[in-house]
């Protein structure tokens, strides 16, 4: 893998980010991840601004790992990279957006979850890829029979993932890192409840130090 990849998965964990008004919030939420021993984040263009939150969040904290999450087009990855994004992530794949961004010497975890996708994959040269959304789509047992025909590959499942699953998933040597919302919740950001994800971003931490040193 890449560097910055590589360092995403000693991370083990990506907060998986839609903000509504990253003026008030991306900042201080920035502050909160990297307190937590999780300097990394998916900020997702569900949500208007995501560039400026991208933006924000970089300027605040430039050791930060910042990527674009729920990428469709072709316009958001320059919108992405503009602001400083370091990474892609699209929902699903779509060869013109992988074509488009290795074009852009930029790291991008197309959403994979079939034999097809993952062939696809294969020939774009991709060694990390996302799997969405993970538990609707099978889960852990699906991505270990996956990796049997596509041993190639390390795997960013993401939908579904939580505090109580964690360790299960990230036990799996498959299992570069896993992405999640759970301790980015709308609930806890527009509650400004920051100091609440930061000790849940403490917590994910230790159970993926203590999964790998079990492994």
């Amino acid at each position: 893998m890449d560097k910055l990849s590589q360092r995403i998965s000693e991370i083990g964990i990506v907060p998986v980010i839609k903000l509504t008004d990253p003026e008030r919030d991306a900042v201080k939420l920035a502050q909160a991840l990297c307190t937590g021993d999780v300097p990394v984040a998916e900020v997702t263009f569900r949500a208007s601004g995501a560039e400026r939150a991208i933006r924000l969040m970089k300027e605040a904290r430039p050791d930060m790992i910042v990527g674009a999450g729920t990428v469709t087009s072709t316009e958001q990855i320059d919108a992405a990279l503009n602001a400083g994004g370091q990474f892609i992530v699209t929902p699903g794949f779509d060869p013109e957006l992988v074509e488009y961004a290795q074009k852009n010497g930029v790291p991008i975890y197309p959403g994979c979850t079939t034999p097809t996708d993952y062939h696809a994959a294969l020939k774009f040269g991709l060694e990390l890829i996302k799997f969405f959304p993970a538990e609707q789509s099978g889960g852990l047992p699906k991505i270990k029979a996956m990796s049997a025909p596509f041993p190639q590959f390390k795997v960013m499942p993401t939908g579904g993932i939580s505090i109580g699953n964690l360790r299960e998933y990230i036990s799996c040597p498959v299992i570069a890192a896993c992405g999640g919302s759970y301790m980015v919740t709308g609930e806890l950001v527009e509650g400004q409840r920051w100091e609440e994800i930061t000790e849940l971003c403490r917590l994910s931490r230790e159970i993926v130090k203590s999964a790998r040193s079990e492994g």
